[in-house]
């Protein structure tokens, strides 16, 4: 069969996803047929509907788009199944029932943003950096029953660099996992593939590091950490959905902090100075916010403050008085 004849059917939602589908459509493959989420309401009062980037894309292309609210609606899979898709392809969409999945006859493959096995889940480019990992890549993989865990097909590993925050990993792997995609396609009609178990690619005694959805909770500094644990917790949410902590004002009120860019210090205590505590900030007022964490300082170079807009420390200063001196909640979170 040739690249032209096979029926596929692309499943996805963010602009992750859309590198993937843009590599198809333009590769000249065959996508009959695009699933992703329902329009999102927004606005004040939800009165505007917003559609998916890939819905975007695929509506400029003239691809047909389903957007199910439920994937096991009868109604769906009557249209799904009017598809008659030879492969479906899953990018950054969500868990598929297994009378979906198992729908076409050469099965259905997921691109994800890990080395699998490590790193299953949700978020795993974020896990990724904040646990300080040197290395990460995409895998595509056949689904089945448990999440993230069928039998992989193809892999390429990805550098991370000391200086990434998650959105320069997260581009990096979006334009990688459109070839990814393809050359899978390619291997699977040429015949070639052969997909190995998970479990074959993991050393015994080996941890493997989950990668679960992250919350507005789990973003949260905790400043009583090792200095490069705070520095890498916070690149990997920047930009988004980004790490914050607290203060509180001259006036006793707590104020929240969003922290986008920081880089470490080197600076040694002698045994005549006072070693500051964890979320204690040292600053001449002007140009530099250095935070304290358990071993080393931490200096902030771009914030924002709440119902504010992003800026760097020195604009900060200038708008915020600290000569009454500033500490951060050293959250224990």
């Amino acid at each position: 069969m040739k690249k032209e004849e096979l029926r596929i059917v692309y499943m996805g939602t963010p602009d992750f996803a859309v590198e993937s589908l843009r590599a198809l459509v333009e590769g000249g493959y065959n996508v009959v047929g695009v699933i992703t989420m329902p329009d999102k309401p927004m606005g004040r009062h939800g009165s505007v509907l917003q559609p998916s980037p890939v819905k975007k894309y695929a509506v400029e292309h003239g691809l047909k788009v389903l957007q199910p609210e439920k994937l096991k609606d009868e109604a769906f899979l009557e249209e799904l199944r009017a598809l008659k898709a030879d492969l479906q392809i899953v990018v950054a969409f969500r868990m598929l029932p297994e009378v979906v999945w198992a729908m076409p006859p050469m099965g259905t493959f997921n691109l994800h943003a890990s080395l699998l096995p490590q790193y299953r889940g949700a978020a795993p480019i974020n896990w990724a950096v904040i646990n300080g990992e040197t290395e990460t890549g995409i895998t595509t993989f056949f689904l089945k029953h448990e999440i993230d865990t069928g039998k992989i097909i193809q892999q390429v590993r990805v550098p991370i660099h000391e200086t990434d925050n998650v959105e320069d990993v997260h581009d990096r792997l979006m334009l990688l996992g459109g070839k990814l995609v393809t050359e899978t396609v390619d291997n699977i009609l040429a015949g070639t593939i052969q997909p190995i178990e998970q479990a074959e690619l993991v050393d015994a005694g080996a941890e493997l590091k989950p990668a679960p959805k992250i919350f507005h909770e789990t973003c949260q500094i905790n400043w009583n950490q090792p200095l490069k644990k705070v520095y890498d917790f916070i690149r990997g949410l920047s930009p988004y959905p980004a790490a914050w902590t607290e203060f509180e004002d001259t006036k006793g009120k707590r104020q929240s902090v969003k922290i986008f860019s920081t880089s470490m210090v080197e600076r040694v205590f002698t045994a005549s100075e006072r070693m500051p505590a964890p979320g204690e900030v040292l600053t001449d007022g002007k140009s530099y916010l250095h935070v304290m964490c358990q071993n080393g300082l931490l200096s902030i170079n771009e914030l924002q403050m709440a119902g504010k807009k992003r800026m760097p420390v020195a604009d900060f200063l200038r708008g915020y008085d600290v000569t009454g001196g500033l500490a951060f909640i050293a959250s224990d979170c």
